[in-house]
């Protein structure tokens, strides 16, 4: 029998723009983690606030 799988592909999604601009994973055995991240918007060309999204 096939183990669950304990990692899954999620995307960061601009909170300002909107756009999906990374692909990470994440550890999902004890449930998905809520957080934001301060990444680099390309669209908007500077540091935003970046938060969970599934496809």
């Amino acid at each position: 029998m096939a183990k669950a799988k304990k990692r899954e592909y999620i995307w960061l999604e601009c909170k300002d723009c909107g756009q999906r601009n990374y692909r990470t994973e994440v550890n999902v055995s004890g449930g998905t983690p809520k957080f934001e991240l301060k990444k680099f918007c390309k669209s908007e060309r500077k540091h935003t606030v970046h938060k969970i999204r599934r496809k």
